[in-house]
């Protein structure tokens, strides 16, 4: 009798193929999921920080409301409004530039809304946020130096802007419109 030899059962061509593709999407999972969780942290504090921010500049104003109602002799008063002031907005300057650092390394470290029209407008919205920003620090030197020339009516109008700013960047961002 002659022995015949079998072939041995050795892996199907087709099915080492699947199993190959299986592993590096594993393997590639595993990174992005690394990828994804950083970009995660990245967005969440970007989203605190702006926050953050926004309420410094919803408050400031406000004590900038304070500040055009306090009567002439009351110089502690002023003071203390003052300083709570000039604390806030440092601290708020603080908010604003961690909140843009961390939307630069989202928009240009993982290519968040690149090329779209949503994010050309977010932007414009930054700028004008920023210029918001800075547009306090000039009114809180008119109140250092006893140069104020606007009405409390004026603070109250104006308290409301930085409202409409944030509502206007949320809804850009959450419903990308185009």
């Amino acid at each position: 009798m002659t022995a015949i030899r079998l072939r041995s059962p050795g892996p199907v061509p087709g099915l080492l193929f699947f199993r190959r593709r299986i592993a590096a999407a594993a393997r590639g999972a595993a990174d992005n999921a690394a990828m994804n969780s950083a970009y995660l942290w990245v967005k969440a504090f970007h989203i605190v920080f702006v926050a953050a921010w926004f309420a410094g500049l919803f408050y400031l104003p406000r004590l900038f409301v304070n500040l055009a109602m306090v009567a002439s002799g009351s110089h502690a008063e002023r003071e203390r409004l003052l300083l709570m002031s000039r604390k806030l907005y440092r601290f708020a300057t603080l908010l604003m530039v961690l909140a843009l650092a961390l939307g630069l390394v989202l928009w240009l470290g993982y290519g968040v809304g690149s090329g779209a029209g949503w994010m050309h407008a977010k932007l414009a919205l930054v700028v004008a946020t920023i210029g918001y920003h800075h547009f306090c620090r000039s009114l809180l030197r008119g109140f250092e130096q006893s140069a104020n020339r606007r009405s409390e009516r004026w603070y109250r109008v104006f308290n409301e802007s930085s409202v409409l700013l944030f509502a206007a960047t949320v809804v850009l961002v959450v419903v990308k419109p185009f």
